[in-house]
Protein backbone atom coordinates (compact mmCIF):
# COMPACT_ATOMS: atom_id res chain seq x y z
CA UNK A 1 0.00 0.00 0.00
CA UNK A 2 1.09 3.10 -0.83
CA UNK A 3 2.28 5.59 1.91
CA UNK A 4 0.02 9.01 2.40
CA UNK A 5 1.95 11.52 0.14
CA UNK A 6 -0.33 14.35 1.42
CA UNK A 7 -2.52 15.06 4.42
CA UNK A 8 -5.51 17.87 4.33
CA UNK A 9 -6.35 19.17 8.25
CA UNK A 10 -9.17 20.61 8.34
CA UNK A 11 -10.69 22.21 11.61
CA UNK A 12 -14.14 22.30 12.12
CA UNK A 13 -16.62 24.15 14.37
CA UNK A 14 -20.70 24.13 13.92
CA UNK A 15 -20.25 23.72 9.82
CA UNK A 16 -23.04 21.82 9.06
CA UNK A 17 -24.23 23.75 6.46
CA UNK A 18 -20.84 23.88 4.48
CA UNK A 19 -20.12 20.53 4.20
CA UNK A 20 -21.53 19.50 1.46
CA UNK A 21 -19.81 22.63 -0.72
CA UNK A 22 -16.55 21.78 0.77
CA UNK A 23 -16.62 17.79 -0.37
CA UNK A 24 -17.86 19.00 -3.96
CA UNK A 25 -14.83 21.14 -3.96
CA UNK A 26 -12.09 19.44 -1.73
CA UNK A 27 -12.74 16.13 -3.25
CA UNK A 28 -12.14 16.65 -6.93
CA UNK A 29 -9.20 19.34 -6.41
CA UNK A 30 -7.57 16.14 -4.19
CA UNK A 31 -8.52 13.37 -6.61
CA UNK A 32 -6.71 15.49 -9.10
CA UNK A 33 -3.54 15.69 -7.66
CA UNK A 34 -2.65 12.16 -8.75
CA UNK A 35 -0.99 11.29 -5.03
CA UNK A 36 -2.50 9.37 -2.30
CA UNK A 37 -4.15 11.60 0.10
CA UNK A 38 -6.01 11.90 3.36
CA UNK A 39 -8.34 14.46 4.81
CA UNK A 40 -8.14 14.51 8.05
CA UNK A 41 -11.47 16.92 9.40
CA UNK A 42 -11.30 17.70 13.07
CA UNK A 43 -14.58 18.38 14.66
CA UNK A 44 -13.97 20.85 17.68
CA UNK A 45 -16.71 19.69 19.81
CA UNK A 46 -19.78 20.74 17.48
CA UNK A 47 -22.87 21.01 18.92
CA UNK A 48 -24.84 20.79 15.22
CA UNK A 49 -25.02 17.48 13.01
CA UNK A 50 -20.96 18.47 11.60
CA UNK A 51 -19.77 15.11 12.97
CA UNK A 52 -22.68 13.40 11.37
CA UNK A 53 -22.21 14.82 8.08
CA UNK A 54 -18.10 13.85 8.25
CA UNK A 55 -18.71 9.97 9.01
CA UNK A 56 -21.53 9.77 6.35
CA UNK A 57 -19.51 11.54 3.84
CA UNK A 58 -16.81 9.27 5.04
CA UNK A 59 -19.12 6.08 3.93
CA UNK A 60 -18.33 6.95 0.43
CA UNK A 61 -14.82 8.89 0.39
CA UNK A 62 -12.55 6.54 2.21
CA UNK A 63 -9.94 8.74 2.33
CA UNK A 64 -12.22 11.31 4.33
CA UNK A 65 -11.03 10.53 8.17
CA UNK A 66 -13.31 12.20 11.45
CA UNK A 67 -11.47 12.66 14.40
CA UNK A 68 -13.81 14.11 16.82
CA UNK A 69 -12.59 16.11 20.16
CA UNK A 70 -14.88 15.24 23.55
CA UNK A 71 -15.25 19.40 23.81
CA UNK A 72 -14.85 22.92 22.20
CA UNK A 73 -10.97 23.21 22.79
CA UNK A 74 -10.56 26.49 20.06
CA UNK A 75 -9.31 26.50 16.43
CA UNK A 76 -5.28 26.35 17.09
CA UNK A 77 -5.68 23.34 19.43
CA UNK A 78 -8.23 22.05 16.61
CA UNK A 79 -5.82 22.47 14.37
CA UNK A 80 -2.99 20.85 16.12
CA UNK A 81 -5.18 17.52 17.12
CA UNK A 82 -4.98 17.10 13.33
CA UNK A 83 -0.45 18.17 12.79
CA UNK A 84 -0.62 15.45 15.58
CA UNK A 85 -2.68 12.98 13.69
CA UNK A 86 -1.86 13.70 10.06
CA UNK A 87 0.47 10.99 8.51
CA UNK A 88 1.22 12.83 5.18
CA UNK A 89 4.81 13.60 3.68
CA UNK A 90 2.94 16.96 3.53
CA UNK A 91 0.49 18.69 5.57
CA UNK A 92 -1.94 21.33 4.12
CA UNK A 93 -4.30 22.98 6.86
CA UNK A 94 -7.18 24.92 5.38
CA UNK A 95 -10.45 26.12 7.24
CA UNK A 96 -13.90 24.58 6.09
CA UNK A 97 -15.60 28.24 4.97
CA UNK A 98 -13.78 27.72 1.25
CA UNK A 99 -12.49 31.53 1.92
CA UNK A 100 -9.55 29.79 1.10
CA UNK A 101 -9.30 27.54 -2.75
CA UNK A 102 -8.62 23.93 -2.40
CA UNK A 103 -7.68 24.22 -5.70
CA UNK A 104 -4.52 26.11 -4.86
CA UNK A 105 -3.71 23.46 -2.60
CA UNK A 106 -2.06 21.54 -6.29
CA UNK A 107 -0.20 24.60 -6.84
CA UNK A 108 1.46 24.95 -3.61
CA UNK A 109 2.43 21.10 -3.70
CA UNK A 110 4.09 21.88 -6.83
CA UNK A 111 6.21 25.06 -5.33
CA UNK A 112 6.98 22.74 -2.80
CA UNK A 113 8.45 20.00 -4.60
CA UNK A 114 10.02 22.24 -7.66
CA UNK A 115 11.72 25.24 -5.12
CA UNK A 116 12.57 22.54 -2.55
CA UNK A 117 10.48 24.07 0.57
CA UNK A 118 9.68 23.26 3.49
CA UNK A 119 6.66 25.87 3.73
CA UNK A 120 4.44 27.46 1.21
CA UNK A 121 1.83 29.90 2.69
CA UNK A 122 -0.83 30.97 1.08
CA UNK A 123 -1.45 34.95 0.76
CA UNK A 124 -4.33 36.85 0.14
CA UNK A 125 -3.84 39.37 -2.20
CA UNK A 126 -7.12 40.02 -2.87
CA UNK A 127 -9.55 40.46 0.19
CA UNK A 128 -12.21 42.40 -1.72
CA UNK A 129 -14.52 39.50 -0.60
CA UNK A 130 -14.41 40.96 3.35
CA UNK A 131 -15.53 43.86 5.31
CA UNK A 132 -13.38 46.93 5.43
CA UNK A 133 -13.66 46.71 9.14
CA UNK A 134 -11.80 43.22 8.55
CA UNK A 135 -9.21 44.49 5.92
CA UNK A 136 -8.20 47.40 8.21
CA UNK A 137 -8.30 45.05 11.37
CA UNK A 138 -6.23 42.32 9.52
CA UNK A 139 -3.40 44.84 8.03
CA UNK A 140 -2.75 46.37 11.76
CA UNK A 141 -2.32 42.89 13.58
CA UNK A 142 0.67 41.87 10.59
CA UNK A 143 1.97 44.98 10.91
CA UNK A 144 2.12 44.96 14.45
CA UNK A 145 3.26 41.17 14.44
CA UNK A 146 5.78 41.94 12.28
CA UNK A 147 7.32 44.67 14.22
CA UNK A 148 7.36 42.80 17.56
CA UNK A 149 8.17 39.27 15.92
CA UNK A 150 9.92 40.26 12.97
CA UNK A 151 10.07 40.66 9.58
CA UNK A 152 9.73 36.48 9.12
CA UNK A 153 5.96 36.71 9.33
CA UNK A 154 4.21 37.14 6.01
CA UNK A 155 1.81 39.68 5.74
CA UNK A 156 -1.31 38.44 4.85
CA UNK A 157 -1.34 34.87 5.57
CA UNK A 158 -3.29 33.19 7.49
CA UNK A 159 -3.67 29.52 8.65
CA UNK A 160 -3.64 27.92 4.89
CA UNK A 161 -0.45 26.96 4.53
CA UNK A 162 1.66 23.43 3.33
CA UNK A 163 4.10 21.88 5.42
CA UNK A 164 6.62 19.29 5.12
CA UNK A 165 7.16 16.09 7.58
CA UNK A 166 10.03 17.69 8.81
CA UNK A 167 8.42 21.17 10.30
CA UNK A 168 5.41 19.25 11.24
CA UNK A 169 7.85 16.79 13.34
CA UNK A 170 9.61 19.78 14.89
CA UNK A 171 6.08 21.43 15.61
CA UNK A 172 4.82 18.04 17.29
CA UNK A 173 7.89 18.32 20.22
CA UNK A 174 7.32 22.24 20.83
CA UNK A 175 6.02 22.61 24.08
CA UNK A 176 3.65 25.52 23.13
CA UNK A 177 0.64 25.36 25.46
CA UNK A 178 -1.20 27.63 22.96
CA UNK A 179 0.18 28.01 19.98
CA UNK A 180 -0.45 30.92 17.37
CA UNK A 181 0.59 28.87 13.95
CA UNK A 182 0.94 32.36 11.75
CA UNK A 183 3.96 33.59 13.76
CA UNK A 184 5.16 29.96 14.96
CA UNK A 185 6.01 28.33 11.58
CA UNK A 186 8.00 31.20 10.35
CA UNK A 187 10.17 31.67 13.89
CA UNK A 188 10.94 28.02 12.73
CA UNK A 189 13.09 29.36 9.76
CA UNK A 190 12.47 26.89 7.42
CA UNK A 191 12.77 27.45 3.27
CA UNK A 192 9.61 28.97 2.43
CA UNK A 193 7.93 29.97 -0.16
CA UNK A 194 4.26 31.54 -1.00
CA UNK A 195 1.41 31.20 -3.22
CA UNK A 196 -0.99 34.35 -3.79
CA UNK A 197 -4.64 33.50 -4.19
CA UNK A 198 -7.62 36.40 -4.16
CA UNK A 199 -9.99 35.24 -0.78
CA UNK A 200 -13.68 34.18 -1.99
CA UNK A 201 -16.84 34.53 0.38
CA UNK A 202 -17.91 32.18 3.33
CA UNK A 203 -19.74 29.38 1.21
CA UNK A 204 -22.06 28.95 3.97
CA UNK A 205 -22.65 29.38 7.63
CA UNK A 206 -21.55 31.66 9.90
CA UNK A 207 -17.88 33.10 10.60
CA UNK A 208 -16.49 30.89 13.89
CA UNK A 209 -14.02 34.81 14.38
CA UNK A 210 -15.92 37.31 15.46
CA UNK A 211 -14.54 40.52 17.13
CA UNK A 212 -13.70 38.90 20.61
CA UNK A 213 -11.72 35.94 19.09
CA UNK A 214 -9.82 37.84 16.95
CA UNK A 215 -9.16 40.22 20.15
CA UNK A 216 -7.88 36.86 21.59
CA UNK A 217 -6.29 36.07 18.55
CA UNK A 218 -3.98 39.56 18.78
CA UNK A 219 -3.08 39.14 22.16
CA UNK A 220 -2.09 35.63 22.32
CA UNK A 221 0.10 36.65 19.43
CA UNK A 222 1.41 39.79 21.47
CA UNK A 223 1.86 37.87 24.54
CA UNK A 224 3.00 34.25 23.30
CA UNK A 225 6.06 35.68 20.81
CA UNK A 226 7.46 39.05 22.71
CA UNK A 227 7.39 40.96 26.42
CA UNK A 228 6.54 43.99 24.57
CA UNK A 229 3.01 44.10 26.85
CA UNK A 230 5.31 43.69 29.83
CA UNK A 231 7.74 46.65 28.58
CA UNK A 232 4.47 48.56 28.03
CA UNK A 233 3.86 47.96 31.91
CA UNK A 234 7.63 49.70 32.18
CA UNK A 235 6.63 52.73 29.94
CA UNK A 236 3.82 53.58 31.93
CA UNK A 237 5.18 53.35 35.26
CA UNK A 238 8.11 55.94 33.93
CA UNK A 239 5.12 57.94 32.68
CA UNK A 240 3.18 58.15 35.52
CA UNK A 241 6.72 58.64 37.67
CA UNK A 242 7.06 62.19 35.22
CA UNK A 243 3.70 62.91 35.71
CA UNK A 244 4.22 63.25 39.45
CA UNK A 245 7.45 64.56 39.35
CA UNK A 246 5.61 67.37 37.17
CA UNK A 247 2.92 68.05 39.49
CA UNK A 248 5.82 68.01 42.50
CA UNK A 249 7.43 70.70 40.83
CA UNK A 250 4.48 72.72 39.98
CA UNK A 251 3.06 72.56 43.67
CA UNK A 252 6.61 73.30 44.77
CA UNK A 253 6.28 76.49 42.58
CA UNK A 254 3.22 77.14 43.35
CA UNK A 255 4.05 77.33 47.56
CA UNK A 256 6.84 79.31 46.61
CA UNK A 257 4.56 82.07 45.15
CA UNK A 258 2.33 81.98 48.42
CA UNK A 259 -0.48 80.63 46.06
CA UNK A 260 -3.01 77.71 48.30
CA UNK A 261 -3.02 74.66 46.55
CA UNK A 262 -6.52 72.94 46.62
CA UNK A 263 -4.69 69.80 47.65
CA UNK A 264 -7.87 67.40 47.38
CA UNK A 265 -8.02 67.83 44.01
CA UNK A 266 -4.07 67.37 43.15
CA UNK A 267 -3.93 64.89 45.60
CA UNK A 268 -7.15 62.73 44.14
CA UNK A 269 -5.88 63.10 40.48
CA UNK A 270 -1.89 62.01 41.65
CA UNK A 271 -3.48 58.73 43.53
CA UNK A 272 -5.76 58.08 40.73
CA UNK A 273 -3.18 57.74 38.15
CA UNK A 274 -0.78 56.28 40.01
CA UNK A 275 -3.80 53.32 41.00
CA UNK A 276 -4.65 53.05 37.33
CA UNK A 277 -1.22 52.51 36.39
CA UNK A 278 -0.36 49.89 39.14
CA UNK A 279 -3.18 48.10 38.26
CA UNK A 280 -2.58 47.51 34.27
CA UNK A 281 0.75 46.37 35.83
CA UNK A 282 -0.49 44.07 37.84
CA UNK A 283 -2.90 42.86 35.33
CA UNK A 284 0.24 42.23 32.60
CA UNK A 285 2.04 40.70 34.78
CA UNK A 286 -0.83 38.01 35.88
CA UNK A 287 -1.23 37.30 32.56
CA UNK A 288 2.01 35.96 32.02
CA UNK A 289 1.91 34.14 35.36
CA UNK A 290 -1.11 32.38 34.39
CA UNK A 291 0.28 31.41 31.46
CA UNK A 292 3.74 30.15 32.97
CA UNK A 293 1.04 28.23 35.55
CA UNK A 294 -0.92 26.89 32.90
CA UNK A 295 2.00 25.37 31.27
CA UNK A 296 3.68 24.20 34.79
CA UNK A 297 0.30 22.02 34.72
CA UNK A 298 1.25 20.71 31.64
CA UNK A 299 -2.35 19.54 30.93
CA UNK A 300 -3.37 18.60 27.26
CA UNK A 301 -5.06 21.01 25.40
CA UNK A 302 -7.58 18.61 23.45
CA UNK A 303 -8.84 15.25 24.27
CA UNK A 304 -10.05 12.86 20.82
CA UNK A 305 -12.81 11.28 21.40
CA UNK A 306 -12.94 9.62 18.25
CA UNK A 307 -10.71 8.99 15.33
CA UNK A 308 -12.36 7.29 12.09
CA UNK A 309 -8.85 6.03 10.41
CA UNK A 310 -7.83 4.21 13.84
CA UNK A 311 -10.94 3.39 15.69
CA UNK A 312 -9.88 5.02 18.50
CA UNK A 313 -12.71 6.42 21.05
CA UNK A 314 -16.33 6.25 20.18
CA UNK A 315 -18.63 8.21 18.04
CA UNK A 316 -20.85 10.02 20.26
CA UNK A 317 -23.13 12.31 18.70
CA UNK A 318 -24.22 15.46 20.72
CA UNK A 319 -28.00 16.12 20.57
CA UNK A 320 -28.37 19.76 18.35
CA UNK A 321 -29.16 22.39 20.19
CA UNK A 322 -31.01 25.89 19.72
CA UNK A 323 -28.08 27.90 20.32
CA UNK A 324 -25.05 26.63 19.26
CA UNK A 325 -22.31 27.82 21.13
CA UNK A 326 -19.38 29.88 19.32
CA UNK A 327 -15.57 29.46 19.78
Amino acid sequence: MDSTVLSVVVPMFNEEAVIPALVDRLRPALDGLGVPYEVVAVDDGSADRTATLLFEHGRTWPELRLVKLRRNSGHQAALTAGLQRARGDWVVSIDADLQDPPETIAEMLRVAREDGLDVVYGVRADRSTDTAFKRHTAGAYYRVMRRLVGADVPAQAGDFRLLSRDVVEVLKRLPERAPVYRLLVPSLGFASGSVRYARERRAAGETKYPLRKMVGLAWDSAANFSAAPLRIATWLGLGAFAACLALMIFGLVVWSNGTVIPGWTSLFLAVLMLSAVQLICLGLLGEYVARIYRTVQNRPTFHIGFDSATGDGQLDIPRQRSAAGRR
